[in-house]
């Protein structure tokens, strides 16, 4: 069996990580692995496929820094070419990326077996590109693999119980990579308090409102007199904050690679972002977590407390941060997103198929 994996983003790389090592123990399954370039990451390097046990691209498409439109439609033209040249049989996407829905495009016109790794998931919001991405990916996919029981209960409420598709609760990919890489963690080379507060911002939605950046960024200066708030500048949110004079009390240090975000994330006490991964994260590592956002996919850490959803609003940031002991779910052996298998799972689907 031959699968063709598309990636696009170093999250998708990191993910997709943990299926690559279970290919590696089937020595009847070739893995073909397609970077499309859609996020140029200088982080990306010999250095970073080494560091994280991750296999390197056997393609580098080098499409990115372009319009939806022009991004979408030349990653479609260069994925089929390597397609019509490898004849795998199934192409791999990940996710809610424009390359995700470049794979699934070239894998429905060429009839070739589509597999989509965290299917189901659902914002409900129209105007977000990933939204779009993943409905459309889904629809095409031959087998969709869920994170969560809610992923399968928005396919079933879509009417994909009726489509000729199998849905498969395989449990989240990023656990298995979360248990796989805390040994691997390496502490940042900053100054950093025994107790602090891990902070992301950088989801458009906050950094091109400046009413919403300001409001958060007021209140980690606020919990930042209590408590230190330890935040990576993404380059977007570094622009932001220069264009809108915004003052920072807080410590900011240079985007880092995934091995340290990973110690962040094992030895803070709280995790306060507009990431949708790091949500993730912060329960795989029993860690409760504000959310930056109005809406999120993972509702299921909401339900069960384990995420407050508080959105750009200062006082209520504020507020929620302050009774978070009251608020917050501490009983972290609840099994939301499998016990660490998926990558089992799913090749043990495919090759089943």
């Amino acid at each position: 069996m031959k699968i063709l994996t598309i990636l696009g983003a170093r999250p998708q790389f990191i993910k997709a990580g943990s299926v690559s090592r279970e290919i590696a123990n089937h020595n009847n399954i070739e893995e073909v692995i397609v970077h499309t370039g859609q996020h140029y990451d200088s982080n990306m390097s010999d250095i970073f496929f080494h560091e994280m046990k991750i296999p390197k691209p056997n393609y580098f498409l080098g499409i990115g820094g372009k319009s939806h439109g022009a991004m979408t439609g030349q990653m479609i033209e260069k994925i089929e070419e390597v397609v019509l040249k490898e004849k795998p049989d199934w192409i791999m996407v990940y996710g809610d990326t424009n390359s995700t829905l470049a794979g699934a495009i070239v894998a429905s016109k060429l009839h070739i077996k589509l597999a989509h790794v965290e299917a189901g998931l659902r914002s409900f919001n129209m105007k977000m590109p990933e939204e779009v991405n993943r409905i459309l990916t889904d629809r095409v996919s031959n087998i969709l693999f869920c994170p969560t029981t809610t992923a399968i209960n928005n396919l079933k409420n879509e009417g994909y119980n009726k489509l000729d598709c199998k849905i498969v609760n395989s449990g989240d990919v990023m656990q298995d990579g979360a248990i796989f890489y805390k040994n691997l963690a390496v502490k940042p080379n900053c100054k950093i308090d025994n107790k602090y507060i891990l902070s992301t911002i950088h989801r458009a939605e906050n950094t091109d409102d400046s009413n919403r950046l300001k409001s958060i960024i007021e209140s980690l200066n606020e919990i930042n007199k209590e408590k230190q708030v330890i935040l990576p500048l993404h380059p977007r949110t570094k622009k932001m904050i220069e264009e809108n004079g915004i003052t920072i009390d807080f410590t900011l240090i240079e985007p880092i690679g995934y091995l340290e975000m990973v110690w962040l994330i094992d030895n803070c006490d709280l995790v306060m972002t507009d990431s949708g991964g790091l949500q993730k994260e912060a329960f795989f590592f029993e860690k409760p977590c504000i959310t930056l956002r109005d809406e999120t996919e993972w509702v299921e850490l909401v339900e069960n407390k384990f995420n407050l959803l508080v959105g750009a609003n200062k006082n209520k940031i504020l507020n929620n941060y302050k009774n978070r002991k009251k608020l917050f779910n501490s009983n972290y052996s609840l099994d939301l997103y499998g016990k660490g298998i998926a990558s089992s799972l799913i090749i043990n689907q495919l090759v089943n198929f």
